[in-house]
């Protein structure tokens, strides 16, 4: 470790009570995306504390920026902002569990703006070292479409500040804190989702020749999708098909007039996903035509797959290196089929994004995202806030 990440370390630590005390805070008044009104209120009260500007070129969210020694080197560190619609539980989290129904940090989103927020006071106080200017995005509506990552760089706001690199990442339960995991090219699919209802002819459950009975089609629709997969692409390339949801019929003796299902497609490829799209309602149409019936079907497409430049990726393993250790930097031999909207950043700026490890037995957080009961190991943000502040300071 150099003196300099030693110096960066040194304010993390003394950072840190700051960044629990803010990741709990909006763990407890979590807002769900395109609602983040008072956590925006929030982010920009404490940014103008430091000394930082802050602009709102969105509804929510909000960019801070901090102007270094004179250079055009431009970089920008994300963080998203918004809470999922769900309800939490948890013994490890009862002293600062969420405060409102329907709405929960269970994705760790609280902590990568606690995070960015710790990161922000470290270069607040190192503004002389830093080189150039820092755009730190404090980013609304991850978890929805058509993402707060799309709507804010349809803005032109970065492009107008010059952005020439972006980083991000996420809390990560599969690793531990003090660790790091990442790789250059493909980490994360494009996450498409589609929905279809079956249209048929209900009728009494003792007639059943006189109906077209929708949740028997259902049945063969389902199975069918099972093939596009193992069938229709590549086998050296990944891609999932899921159900979510079926929906379907009121009662023990009446056969509904239709049903309904809703459900993911995980790709790495627009070809891919539009051969899935376009095999998937090949087979709702075959089925429902041949037993009479008829359909309605919408594929809504996600965020494009994080793709991470190789040159930033490897200022990511360059600086962990240095601060964590060669062992604590992980290096993932193979993508993750969960999907983000840092992708819409790398679609204009070269990007990098990692994992940061967040997971432990003693504070309940190796639960998987999106679970009712994750949390996170907060020790991860003294690694987190850091390595951010490197990625800045140590070039």
């Amino acid at each position: 470790m150099t003196d300099l990440n030693r110096a960066i370390q040194k304010k993390a630590e003394a950072h840190f009570d700051y960044m629990v005390q803010t990741r709990r805070y909006l763990h407890k008044n979590p807002e769900v995306s395109f609602k983040e009104f008072e956590t925006t209120d929030y982010i920009v009260h404490e940014l103008k504390k430091m000394g930082i500007e802050a602009h709102r070129p969105l509804e929510t969210g909000c960019v801070g920026i901090i102007e270094g020694k004179k250079s055009d080197r431009v970089v920008a560190l994300r963080a998203d902002i918004d809470a999922l619609e769900m309800d939490e539980e948890g013994d490890h989290k009862k002293e600062f569990m969420s405060e409102r129904a329907g709405a929960a940090h269970c994705c760790g989103h609280d902590a990568h703006t606690a995070n960015l927020l710790g990161t922000a006071q470290i270069l607040a106080e190192m503004q002389d070292d830093i080189d150039g200017k820092v755009l730190l995005i404090f980013q609304p509506a991850e978890e929805t479409l058509p993402g707060g990552g799309r709507l804010l760089c349809e803005t032109g706001f970065l492009q107008e500040h010059g952005v020439q690199e972006i980083y991000g990442m996420h809390t990560n339960p599969n690793y531990k804190p003090g660790e790091i995991a990442v790789k250059p090219g493909p980490l994360m699919a494009r996450p498409d989702e589609f929905e279809i209802t079956l249209k048929g002819v209900g009728g009494h459950a003792a007639t059943p020749h006189l109906t077209v009975d929708p949740i028997v089609l259902m049945g063969q629709i389902i199975t069918q999708f099972q093939t596009i997969v193992s069938r229709s692409i590549d086998p050296t390339e990944p891609a999932v098909v899921t159900i979510g949801r079926v929906r379907a019929g009121t009662t023990y003796n009446v056969i509904p007039a239709k049903a309904e299902m809703i459900g993911t497609v995980r790709t790495f490829s627009e070809k891919n996903a539009y051969l899935v799209r376009d095999r998937m309602e090949a087979i709702v149409k075959g089925v429902m035509v041949a037993a009479g019936g008829d359909y309605s079907f919408t594929f809504n497409e996600g965020y494009p797959s994080v793709n991470n430049d190789v040159d930033l990726t490897g200022n990511v393993l360059a600086s962990a290196r240095k601060m964590l250790g060669s062992s604590s930097t992980l290096e993932l031999e193979k993508p993750i089929m969960a999907g983000e909207d840092f992708a819409f950043y790398q679609q204009h700026f070269p990007g990098a994004f990692f994992f940061l490890g967040s997971g432990s037995e003693e504070t309940g957080s190796t639960w998987s995202w999106h679970h009712p009961k994750y949390n996170v190991d907060e020790k991860c943000m003294l690694t987190g806030s850091a390595l951010m502040a490197s990625l800045i300071l140590d070039r």
